[in-house]
């Protein structure tokens, strides 16, 4: 293997590594209004956020379970679909959350810039 060949795989793993810690605020992001899975995907995909329903689905159920998701089945239409919504729990763990990216964001910037506050 050759250098270029695994500076590639390494930097594609770490690449993963950091979506895989956005993807909560990602997902709560989007549930303000009830989605139900695949609408999920593709609003997200729409945004630039790529997420596969064997993922997304247990994330689903995983937040639901914290509390910080709701959710209802639809059962008008042919197919049921189970919607997903912010409880208030939920809210108030992404209002937090995001204000904890906004501030690491922050700092990261300043990391890679080269900022030096001394």
């Amino acid at each position: 293997m050759d250098q270029l060949t695994k500076s590639d795989e390494l930097i594609q793993g770490l690449v993963q590594e950091l979506r895989r810690g956005t993807l909560i605020i990602s997902v709560l992001s989007q549930l303000a209004k009830p989605q139900y899975g695949y609408s999920l995907v593709a609003v997200l995909a729409d945004r630039g956020v790529d997420i596969d329903v064997g993922t997304l689905y247990p994330l689903l159920r995983r937040l639901e379970k914290q509390g910080l998701l709701a959710s209802q089945w639809d059962t008008e239409e042919a197919r049921p679909r189970k919607y997903y919504l912010l409880s208030e729990l939920g809210k108030n763990v992404y209002d937090r959350l995001c204000s904890e990216w906004k501030s690491m964001t922050s700092i990261m910037e300043g990391l890679i810039d080269g900022s030096d506050e001394e």
